[in-house]
This record gives C-alpha cells, sequence and structure tokens, in this order.
C-alpha cells in the first residue's frame, strides 16, 4: 500500500454568508482547499501515477464501481453526452439502456432508497476505457469533452466531476431558534465512503503521491467549485483562501507540506 497519512489530522475552517443568498452560510474547509491535491490519474506508474483503489488494477483508478447517479437532470445530461460517443471512442460501445442498472442507496437517515447507477463489466465502470484501448485508457465521456473543447462537467456523472471535493447540505438551529441553511464544502476523504472505503486498498486524497500539485484545490478546481457554490460565493471563497494562503495557515494537509516547502524554497543563485 502506498502510504497515506493518518485521518485524524487538525482541519482548519472559513464560514461566509453566500453574498447572493444571505440566508445560506458556506462553511468551507481550508485545510483541503488550500491543499496541493491533483488528479493522478492516467500518469506512467514510474511517474508517480494513480495506484488505483485496486492494487491489482491500476489502470482502473477509482472506476471500479461505477458512479450513482444525483437526480434525472444528471441521466438526462450523460444520456445527450452518451449519443456523441463511438466504437472508435468509447470501448464497451452500446445503446446507453444497457449502461444503468438499478440499486440502492443509503441516505441520510440510514435507510436504502432506490437508485440509478452505472453499470459495472468485468470489473470496472462501462464508461471506463481500459488498458490498451487506442483512445487511451479511462473515462470515455471525459475523453470525449476533450476532444469536444468543453469542460468534463458537461458529460461526467455529477459524482465523477465532483471528486474528490464534497459538497453536503444541511440545516442548524442556532441557540435564538432561528434556522440558518449550511453548505458545507470539504475533502471527499475515505469516511464519505462511507465503510466500503476503508477498504480500498490506496485513496489519493490523504497521499503525498497525489499532493504535487503547483495549484491549490481552490484555483486548479475553480470551475467546479463555482458549479457547486455559485460565482458570487466562489468569489468570495477564493478571496479568503488567498488571505489565508498569504498570512500562513495554522493547519496545513499533512500530505501537501512536502509540496509546499519545495514550492516555497528560496531558488540558489
Amino acid at each position: 500500500m502506498t502510504d497515506e497519512v493518518g485521518p485524524n489530522y487538525d482541519r482548519e475552517w472559513v464560514e461566509f454568508f453566500d453574498p447572493d443568498d444571505a440566508e445560506t452560510l458556506v462553511r468551507a474547509d481550508l485545510t483541503w482547499l488550500l491543499s496541493r491535491w491533483g488528479c493522478i490519474f492516467g500518469r506512467a506508474p514510474e511517474a508517480g501515477g494513480c495506484p488505483g483503489i485496486d492494487l491489482e488494477r491500476p489502470a482502473d483508478g477509482c472506476c471500479l464501481h461505477g458512479a450513482f447517479f444525483t437526480d434525472e437532470d444528471d441521466v438526462r445530461r450523460v444520456r445527450r453526452a452518451v449519443k456523441k460517443l463511438t466504437p472508435e471512442t468509447w470501448q464497451l460501445h452500446r445503446r446507453f439502456k444497457d449502461t444503468l442498472v438499478d440499486d440502492t442507496l443509503e441516505n441520510d437517515e440510514g435507510v436504502e432508497e432506490p437508485a440509478v447507477k452505472t453499470a459495472v463489466v468485468d470489473g470496472a465502470c462501462v464508461f471506463h476505457n481500459r488498458d490498451g484501448f487506442p483512445t487511451g485508457s479511462g473515462c470515455a465521456l471525459h475523453q470525449q469533452a476533450v476532444r469536444d473543447g468543453v469542460h468534463p462537467m458537461e458529460y461526467k456523472p455529477e459524482v465523477c466531476w465532483q471528486l474528490p471535493v464534497k459538497r453536503d447540505f444541511k440545516t442548524e438551529t442556532r441557540a435564538d431558534g432561528t434556522s440558518v441553511e449550511v453548505t458545507l464544502i470539504t475533502e471527499f476523504d475515505r469516511a464519505s465512503w462511507g465503510p466500503g472505503g476503508h477498504d480500498f486498498d490506496w485513496w489519493c486524497t490523504a497521499s503525498p503521491l497525489a499532493h504535487t500539485a503547483a495549484d491549490p484545490v481552490y484555483v486548479s478546481y475553480e470551475t467546479e467549485l463555482t458549479e457547486l457554490l455559485g460565482k458570487a460565493a466562489y468569489d468570495r471563497l477564493a478571496e479568503l483562501c488567498a488571505e489565508r494562503e498569504k498570512q500562513g495557515q495554522l493547519a496545513p494537509h499533512p500530505a501537501s507540506e512536502p509540496t509546499v516547502r519545495r514550492l516555497e524554497a528560496p531558488r540558489r543563485r
């Protein structure tokens, strides 16, 4: 197993009210958003590529279990994207109805509810082109988006383009009896997957191997965070992140510390 930092490290948070919605409080994880995480899927293993959540299938990354759709809009968006795929660009090309399966998903109250997800074929998501496919391994939908010159979030299931950023919603009642709607932005760590996450051989957010990006997450994930929060809220979040980065973090992500030290080291003349 590739080294990972322990799960219980200090985190630093910031809260602010959405400039476009005075009743919504955004609570953001600065430890995660200022980390230097970056996806390393697709790199060669000898170049520090993704080991995958199953070390026996590193080329499949985290695409082994399929993706649950969040709602009908999510399904419709992917359905439109699938129509763009061909046998030359999608290894498992088939009619869209064959790529969906019925399943169940546990809600916040612990109750199993009906859900729809992408099918798993031969041990990986039906949209995952396997290692050796002529157009390259990886998500056929992601690759099509790149070919079409659009952001992958326009074609991929919502959970796929969000990872490993986690957004949650909750209502908090204050001591004075008033309620506030909270949008939480944090790291999709092992625990976020539920009990099954602890069975992964490796997970990227806690591994220094994946914390080698030049830009912090709040910069590299600007498009995704803007979609999740709205432009005004993202712009305010970016201001706060930049200010905290300038001042210095109180609780930096432990997996990112070697990269930050290297980037901040003075150059030799």
